[in-house]
């Protein structure tokens, strides 16, 4: 058993690539006894009790076909059951094409705003992950239940399996003035629903927020709604290690000692080269829960500055993002105790929505961060200087706003 604080040894558990004929990765099973149904992805299975998958997501671009590739095998050799890829264009369609001869990795492709690339990426892919949020991006006029059907058909015709990945960073416009994570369950149980209807079962649901508790709340309401369904665990931005594998564990390890959760991502705001800390992280994790090792609710401090970043990925507008969160930590590091919550966010993903529900958040351009005080845009700046103007939005307004509600 390994003490509270301490990593596990022997993390990375297999050395070389797994090929279609062997078992899942990840041989920690926190699952025994779930009623889930079993789906395939590619070489994997998830639900049902089996072993929890674990996941990551490559951050090179997706056009740059040598490094996406080499990322996907290196995350295969170190655990990952599947790795995802964004696909935003017809260019990243094209490019997953030649990922596809490149690696044997299960891959599934990350559809955001552009529904109608399912048909053109399926042939070369694993798995399909859609946001309900983002479906009214293209083609506005159709109803999402007219592209949920198309996407549908397209994952039978090409052995596909689904995820409906919802976001609270990302909710569908009639929800942005719902109550967040709540209008969250609404959405997974109305795909999930809609699903049913057209008699399709390969597929999972994601309900991801970045607030460890809304993730326990969500999850555990589907998963007692909905038992037969499959869950992808995880938040939706945990930020920097190693605050954010703590903030990780404090999401999922309780979720996975009660038998929720079948694949998982840890989602660490970090390079390119050390995606591979994310199955770290979530080998540490089952490990946990396996062990009995659970970080609870009851060692969350809500109260406390508390700084959100994405992890990082092909959508990141500008590599300095990464960097820029970790000044963000060390400039903040004397607000430690004080009750904020920052936001840094690299992409339009989840950036508006991330940064409008934070005390400040930053949400990176190519050539310079939007500072946002809530919803309220303050300026953009450059990436050389926008810290020191958060410093001082703090300091003017933020702060004592915020020190102001916990007078006693």
């Amino acid at each position: 058993m390994v003490a509270e604080g301490q990593s596990c040894p022997n993390l990375c558990l297999c050395g070389k690539r797994k090929t279609s004929t062997r078992p899942n990765e990840n041989r920690y099973n926190t699952a025994m006894g779930k009623t889930t149904r079993i789906i395939s992805i590619g070489t994997v299975k998830i639900g049902g009790g089996l072993p929890v998958v674990l996941q990551s997501m490559a951050a090179a671009k997706t056009a740059d076909i040598n490094a996406v590739a080499e990322t996907c095998s290196r995350l295969a050799d170190a655990g990952a059951g599947l790795v995802r890829v964004a696909a935003d264009t017809a260019a990243d369609a094209a490019a997953l094409k030649e990922i596809r001869k490149k690696t044997t990795a299960n891959l599934s492709a990350d559809l955001q705003e552009n529904y109608r690339l399912a048909e053109t990426v399926a042939p070369f892919v694993d798995k399909i992950r859609y946001n309900p949020g983002h479906l009214h991006h293209a083609e506005p006029e159709i109803p999402w239940q007219t592209k949920v059907e198309r996407i549908v058909n397209i994952a039978r015709q090409y052995d596909c399996a689904l995820r409906i990945g919802v976001n609270c960073g990302s909710l569908e416009n009639a929800d942005r003035n719902g109550s967040g994570i709540d209008s969250a369950l609404n959405s997974a149980f109305q795909h999930a629903g809609f699903m049913d209807s057209l008699g399709f079962d390969r597929f999972c649901v994601s309900i991801k927020s970045s607030d460890p508790q809304a993730v326990l709340y969500a999850n555990r309401r589907f998963a007692s709604m909905r038992p037969d369904v499959p869950l992808h665990l995880g938040l939706t931005e945990a930020g920097l290690p190693p605050a954010g594998i703590r903030k990780s564990r404090l999401a999922l390890e309780p979720l996975l000692a009660e038998g929720i959760g079948d694949t998982l991502r840890v989602s660490l705001t970090v390079p390119n080269q050390r995606k591979a800390e994310e199955i770290e992280a979530g080998q540490q994790i089952l490990q946990n829960a396996a062990a009995g090792i659970v970080l609870t609710e009851k060692d969350w401090q809500p109260d406390k500055l508390n700084i959100i970043s994405c992890p990082s990925c092909s959508r990141v507008e500008n590599d300095r993002f990464v960097q820029l969160a970790e000044q963000v930590q060390s400039a903040t590091e004397p607000l430690k105790e004080v009750p904020l919550t920052i936001a840094v966010m690299g992409c339009r993903v989840n950036g508006p929505g991330e940064t409008d529900h934070a005390d400040i958040g930053l949400w990176c351009g190519v050539n310079a961060v939007n500072l946002k005080r809530g919803s309220v845009l303050v300026g953009s700046f450059r990436y050389e200087e926008v810290v020191e103007k958060m410093l001082d939005e703090i300091a003017e307004t933020v702060l004592p706003a915020a020190r102001s509600k916990h007078v006693p």
